[in-house]
């Protein structure tokens, strides 16, 4: 009876994310039989949770809209995700420690006891990784503003911190991607006729417009992908005791792709852009440039060159050492 109910919470759980699955695909994340499977919808129906069955291509079953889930129906792996997650959000927002704690301390008094068990057991600190090149917490007040424009469907106007001076943006948001611990926003520009990839903490949202929109196709079919090879993004160079430049032949969106965070990329030709970055030493940022595989001219400053002579001077003798 212990399985029985453990197995039918976990089901619930699964109809909580809102999507709608087969009784074969329930089988398989539940690791029983489809005939189990519809027991236990049936015992959630005699219980009082409206499960609806959806017929036809790519039906199934779901959660019925008017359903309300308790409180907190958790399996062990997310009462551990939840917990890691309430712990290492401040990393990237700002505003948010004290409400973030408050949370993980509710969720873990709502929690039956073997979830909080699992729960408790992750204490987590996030710290600064060097090769991480993480950018600072934002405002976890624009994010809403942003997050809640993205789901209304509503365009926005915000004032945008550009290379040159800020200007005023009407924007259709689409999506928010997190990456390389910056945000970025993917938007469509209607009155330019292009879509934008913007770091979120350049972004200053006015009042909402009220206004709606009508989705489009996102570029690449993906946002992170989008965003990924979208070298004119608003990333600006971080502040490191060493940073330099070099023109590498590689086409920017490929080098947009794979620069650490807190470099910047531009475009020169399509088979060639300058990578501007910095490490703590002249030698890391000479190195970063050579991951890239590929001809490097136009290096500035001297002290980059000069750091890509020694290596050079280094791999030659070590490589005569080892022969």
């Amino acid at each position: 009876m212990a399985a029985t109910s453990a197995r039918t919470l976990k089901l619930l759980s699964i109809f909580g994310i809102g999507a709608t699955l087969t009784a074969e695909e329930l089988a398989t994340r539940l690791g029983t039989s489809v005939r189990t499977v519809r027991r236990d919808i049936d015992m959630l129906r005699e219980l009082g949770y409206e499960i609806e069955a959806v017929r036809g291509a790519g039906g199934g079953y779901r959660l019925g809209r008017a359903t309300r889930l308790p409180p907190v129906v958790f399996d062990e792996d997310q009462a551990v995700a939840a917990a890691v997650a309430l712990q290492t959000v401040p990393a990237v927002l700002s505003g948010i420690r004290e409400n973030s704690a408050r949370a993980l301390a509710t969720l873990r008094q709502a929690m039956p006891a073997r979830s909080r068990v699992h729960a408790e057991a992750f204490t987590v600190s996030a710290a600064r990784n060097y090769w991480e090149f993480p950018a600072a917490p934002i405002d976890a007040e624009i994010v809403r503003v942003i997050g809640g424009a993205i789901s209304r469907q509503h365009i926005v106007r915000a004032d945008y911190a550009g290379e040159d001076e800020p200007t005023t943006l009407t924007l259709e948001p689409h999506d928010l991607v997190v990456w390389a611990a910056r945000w970025y926003l993917v938007a469509f520009q209607p009155d330019a006729d292009q879509w934008r990839a913007m770091r979120i903490d350049r972004l200053e949202p006015r009042m909402p417009t009220g206004r709606t929109f009508d989705r489009r196709d996102v570029p690449h079919g993906d946002p992170v992908a989008f965003v990924m090879s979208t070298y004119d993004r608003g990333d600006t160079p971080a502040e490191w005791p060493c940073r330099g430049s070099a023109l590498v032949a590689l086409p920017a969106h490929v080098v947009a792709r794979f620069a650490p965070g807190g470099s910047t990329v531009e475009h020169v030709t399509d088979s060639s852009c300058r990578l501007t970055l910095g490490a703590w030493s002249w030698a890391g940022v000479a190195g970063l440039l050579l991951t890239f595989d590929a001809d490097l001219t136009s290096i500035e400053p001297a002290e980059l060159r000069q750091a890509l002579r020694s290596l050079h001077t280094r791999v030659d003798e070590g490589l005569r050492r080892s022969t």
